[in-house]
């Protein structure tokens, strides 16, 4: 009997902590919604009531400062202030910030407003989605949505409820800040402007034209600055970077070195990449470079921050961090530029000042794959043939998406069929994803399968223009003079 009236008294006062502590979630929460330098996911209190809409909220915070003036910019207030109940994806300051050294801005209105626009629909879903919804909690399964520029976004949460976009595609990202609910729908904070990133459906499909040939490191290992600048780490079984402010205690860079002699399948090298198993990453969507240092003159086992040779030349390969299972650099161009022979060293380093943490599984570790460089053959005996082409009709200052409707190249994998762009319409703009294509841009006819694409007109030319292509595949065809027509009245 004492235990039972022990239970009841504890269960009461635990329910009366995390009553005090919802409150103080919810005040958090509603004052502001800025990033935590750590990066972890801020938790919103269930279905906090903001008592306003989603504009007043907006504008009342200056952790979105730049978004309220893109909805103004963009004359689009009626979405964030009318009655009609919309779930908004709130990309923050560091999200524009990130978008504008993306593509060359340094203020929202240097955007161009069809693209702008554009943008701030594909963030307005048409329907109401609270990942508190009980409809939504017995499932972490991707939900598609339409948004507002008539593509598709994926909504999903983690078994803690974390909100993810897009998940399951070529890019996803996590919710910074869930569940808020204006008196218009229901209020997502993010650290990135996001886009349409279809299902990447069969990309390994087996071609037959193509050959696979995949090396491992020599030695691997990561060097530590500061008061460790004279230790080795060669022996464990992760990779450690940080690119910290002002240099310090816990600056660490990978180092990886391959010997290229030991690729031995015959053929034209026609892809190659570098694929490291992610063990751990903040994520932040900053840079991860990669270089080549001038010494090979080192082991796993002697290799120290005090004695590296750093590289003397500029990135050879980046990408942006991300929750992903792998990294993943293209090094083709760099290949095809080098032609390296022998041993060849690398050196993974984070973006100046990031201080975001990576760390990639080493040739040492138990469960995870080793660093590795694959390497795509062409044998040259495949042909492509254009199966379908057909006019895309756009409306002046609206947006069209573009599809195999449009365009059908067969004769190869999807993924492998390659469009070079030799001329774009200059009455408004291709893009994929967040990126404006332009002459020597690139795009696969599984762009075209999944709808990855979209031309914004620009609102004020007419009549009709051509999107010149050329396509390639991996193993060397090539199928020039492809003339897709762009129509508006």
């Amino acid at each position: 009997m004492l235990t039972r009236t022990y239970l009841r008294v504890m269960k009461k006062f635990i329910n009366q902590i995390s009553k005090i502590l919802l409150g103080i979630g919810i005040l958090t929460s509603v004052l502001s919604c800025e990033i935590q330098d750590n990066f972890e996911y801020e938790h919103a209190p269930d279905n906090s009531k903001l008592g306003m809409n989603a504009i007043t909220y907006i504008n009342q915070n200056d952790s979105l400062s730049l978004l309220a003036e893109a909805i103004e910019y963009a004359g689009m207030e009626e979405f964030y202030g009318g009655s009609k109940a919309y779930t908004f994806i709130a990309p923050n300051n560091q999200a524009f910030r990130a978008y504008f050294k993306d593509n060359g801005y340094t203020k929202v209105t240097d955007i161009p407003l069809p693209l702008l626009r554009n943008v701030l629909k594909y963030h307005i879903v048409n329907d109401v989605v609270n990942f508190n919804d009980p409809s939504l909690s017995s499932s972490n399964k991707p939900i598609a949505y339409l948004t507002e520029n008539g593509q598709t976004m994926y909504l999903s949460h983690t078994s803690t409820f974390v909100g993810v976009i897009n998940e399951g595609t070529n890019q996803q990202w996590q919710i910074r800040t869930s569940n808020l609910v204006p008196d218009n729908g229901v209020i997502h904070v993010v650290n990135f402007i996001t886009f349409y990133s279809a299902p990447t459906g069969d990309v390994n499909a087996v071609n037959p034209d193509l050959l696979l040939d995949t090396i491992y490191p020599k030695h691997d290992s990561y060097i530590n600055g500061g008061i460790d600048a004279g230790t080795n780490y060669g022996s464990q079984n992760l990779l450690k970077i940080k690119n910290v402010t002002n240099d310090g205690d816990y600056d660490r860079k990978a180092v990886l070195m391959f010997d290229f002699d030991d690729f031995k399948t015959e053929g034209v090298l026609t892809d190659l990449k570098l694929q490291l198993s992610v063990s751990f990453t903040h994520a932040k969507g900053v840079d991860l470079n990669l270089f080549e240092t001038p010494s090979t003159n080192w082991t796993e086992s002697s290799i120290k921050f005090n004695n590296m040779v750093f590289p003397t030349s500029s990135r050879i390969a980046s990408i942006k961090t991300s929750k992903v299972s792998y990294f993943n650099f293209d090094l083709t161009e760099y290949y095809k530029d080098r032609n390296p022979e022998g041993l060849i060293s690398f050196m993974l380093d984070g973006q100046a000042g990031s201080d975001e943490t990576d760390e990639i599984a080493s040739k040492e570790h138990a469960t995870l794959s080793p660093p590795m460089l694959i390497a795509t053959y062409a044998s040259g005996n495949s042909v492509l043939k254009l199966e379908k082409i057909t006019d895309a009709q756009v409306e002046k200052g609206g947006v069209s998406v573009l599809s195999n409707t449009n365009l059908q190249v067969s004769g190869a994998t999807a993924a492998d069929i390659i469009f070079t762009i030799e001329e774009v319409p200059d009455f408004g703009w291709l893009v994929k994803g967040a990126e404006v294509l332009k002459k020597g841009s690139k795009f696969s006819q599984l762009d075209l399968d999944l709808k990855n694409l979209v031309f914004i007109h620009d609102g004020e030319g007419s009549g009709e223009r051509n999107l010149l292509l050329t396509a390639r595949d991996r193993a060397g065809a090539v199928l020039e003079d492809i003339h897709l027509k762009i129509k508006t009245n």
